[in-house]
């Protein structure tokens, strides 16, 4: 019989063939809007490098579309048409990958553990030898894993406990045994909140501090803290039950891993040192610095750490000194309490509590000015004169400690800045530090509709990452923080980070509640391997790509990110084309969504003897 439509619709086919051509009409439709180009393609990093909030405005402004995009609806079927497997290209070149090699191998970090630049330093008084020396060229080779390493403990629970196999240190569990920081207990290790300042526990010490000082008002008006010396971080581990993010640090140094102890238990954390250079945080940052036994010299070389810390301390903000001088009496413990007097009454620097606990511990309590009156008033100010103009650029990357005291802040009209609004406010509220030149506060509101958009559409939805396994995140170019800020509501913390050739935004992120640090990604970061649970970077390549070599830098991603991370790369398709290959190379997990996201999954393969090439 011939196949004619009337055939059809007397057999009864009719009903079949329209739902056949429905189909493949709206087959179509799918097709044609997923090679659209992705409306959430809004922002890009500029090239221009400076150290100000209105430059940082304008040259942000100049990618921004008129308007923001409206929100994408969640479409199940159109999210899987978008997202396909990159499978490896046979035809790449292929990479020699070998394991690093030496004692400390398992836990390299190319810039901390250059012992021949080490070994030739001149000086070590300043703590020269826990400062960054960078090895030219930068190392390529791969981090082993530690026997046994297994995926990290989720959140809450890695705040307690981990896995002993994954940092195999035992120094500290026998050299802090009769203070409660770490104890071992078979397979883990147990942290018990403890500290050589916390004899009552640190639950008990945080309540202590906001007893003497009611106005610190814990995750309302003090918010952002800098923890030094932080042993193994249970201070800001438990300050996040009251939300307020801690940034804690300390260096690589004889206290065993205890910056690796507090990033494995899902802490913020960072390796640094006060020594001959600045810390890598903006001026005005922090709403209170903390300091509880942190053997750190405040009165040395002039009061030079002492001045650093007024650097990075918000005007009206506090630093809390919990140490022997400030409740013994015994002749050396007192000639240091004289010279910290003296130096913070050069600083007008005022103690607002100076109290003894009942396990015998005490604590002062300073707040650094909100009024320059007071530093118009000093007879004396050879101690700390004040910094030049000259000095008060916003950037601190491998910039010299000053011996000065850091000019309070002012916007464009010569107008102190406020204080933040009471958080949670602060985080979508205009940042005090952001321009006053016309459209960046236009411009910040919409940064921030946009990637709440995207990532509750988008990253949380449409993307192959399973967010119940992320708890640590880094933003490689963060902007204004905004996708940090998207993700407040998830049990992540999101280190933010600014490159020091993107235009200066890092004091906004302090000012919504975030933390944050600068860093060149041409170099490795001051973080122990397998540290972070997802790398996100948002059109940072195409920039850094003029100034380094790309797998270098994947090299360095590959370094801190946990087996079973991930990264999100958000770029076009030539950088991701120019990722993909080596990606494959360490035995990835490759994803694209809208040719515009590239996810990768890292997984526990490690070059062996025999196998170096893929």
């Amino acid at each position: 019989m011939a196949i004619t439509v009337p055939n059809l619709i007397k057999e009864r086919k009719f009903p079949f063939i329209l739902t056949l051509s429905v189909l493949l009409l709206c087959f179509a439709f799918l097709i044609f809007t997923n090679t659209k180009s992705n409306p959430y393609l809004l922002f890009s990093t500029s090239t221009t490098s400076t150290s100000t909030s209105t430059t940082a405005t304008s040259a942000l402004q100049s990618s921004l579309p008129s308007s923001p995009p409206p929100p994408r609806q969640n479409d199940g079927v159109a999210a899987a048409a978008a997202v396909a497997v990159i499978n490896a290209d046979p035809n790449s070149p292929r990479i020699d990958w070998k394991l690093c090699k030496g004692t400390v191998a398992v836990d390299f970090i190319p810039c901390l553990d250059n012992f021949k630049a080490i070994k030739a330093l001149k000086a070590r008084r300043h703590m020269e030898h826990r400062e960054r020396h960078c090895p030219d060229p930068n190392p390529r080779c791969l981090v082993p894993l530690p026997a046994g390493y297994r995926i990290p403990l989720p959140w809450p629970k890695s705040r307690d406990m981990v896995w002993y196999n994954n940092v195999p240190h035992p120094k500290l569990v026998e050299y802090k045994k009769d203070q409660n920081w770490v104890r071992k207990s078979g397979d883990y290790l147990v942290f018990p909140g403890g500290g050589t300042q916390f004899k009552d526990g640190v639950i008990s010490y945080v309540e202590f501090i906001e007893r003497t000082l009611p106005t610190v008002e814990w995750g309302r008006h003090i918010r952002v803290i800098l923890d030094v010396g932080c042993g193994v971080a249970s201070f800001g581990g438990y300050l996040l039950d009251k939300n307020v993010i801690t940034m804690s640090f300390a260096p690589k140094d004889e206290h065993e891993a205890q910056i690796q102890f507090a990033l494995e238990r899902g802490i913020p954390a960072t390796l640094s040192v006060i020594g001959t250079k600045k810390l890598t945080f903006p001026d005005n940052a922090y709403d209170l610095i903390h300091c509880a036994r942190c053997r750190v010299h405040w009165d040395a070389d002039g009061g030079k750490p002492l001045l650093e810390l007024n650097r990075i301390l918000r005007p009206g903000g506090f630093f809390v000194w919990s140490a022997t001088p400030v409740y013994r009496d015994d002749q050396r413990d007192q000639n240091i309490w004289k010279a910290m007097v003296a130096l913070t009454k050069s600083m007008c620097w005022k103690v607002v509590a100076r109290t003894v606990d009942s396990s015998g511990i005490g604590l002062v309590i300073y707040q650094k000015p909100v009024s320059p009156s007071c530093y118009e008033k000093r007879k004396n100010n050879k101690y700390a004169p004040l910094c030049g103009q000259k000095d008060g650029k916003n950037s601190s990357w491998y910039v010299p400690l000053s011996h000065c005291l850091s000019l309070l802040p002012v916007d464009s009209k010569g107008n102190l800045f406020s204080w933040p609004m009471p958080w949670p406010k602060r985080l979508s509220s205009k940042p005090p530090s952001l321009s006053t030149e016309s459209g960046a506060e236009e411009m910040f509101y919409e940064d921030t509709k946009h990637w709440s958009d995207l990532v509750s559409d988008v990253y949380l939805n449409d993307l192959t990452i399973n967010w119940s396994s992320v708890r640590n995140v880094m933003d490689m170019n963060a902007h204004y923080g905004g996708f940090a800020a998207a993700l407040i509501d998830l049990p992540v913390w999101v280190m933010n980070v600014i490159p020091i050739d993107v235009p200066d935004t890092l004091s906004i992120i302090f000012d919504r509640g975030l933390i944050g640090i600068y860093h060149d990604w041409c170099e490795s970061l001051n973080t122990y391997p397998r540290t972070y649970d997802l790398l996100h970077s948002s059109f940072l390549f195409r920039n850094l790509t003029q100034r380094c070599d790309v797998l270098d830098v994947i090299v360095e991603m590959d370094r801190i990110l946990r087996p079973g991370g991930y990264i999100v790369v958000q770029d076009n398709m030539e950088i991701i084309n120019k990722l993909s290959p080596i990606l494959h190379s360490l035995h990835w997990s490759l994803t694209l969504y809208k040719d515009q996201f590239l996810i990768g999954k890292k997984g526990f393969w490690r070059p062996t003897i025999g196998e170096t090439k893929s």
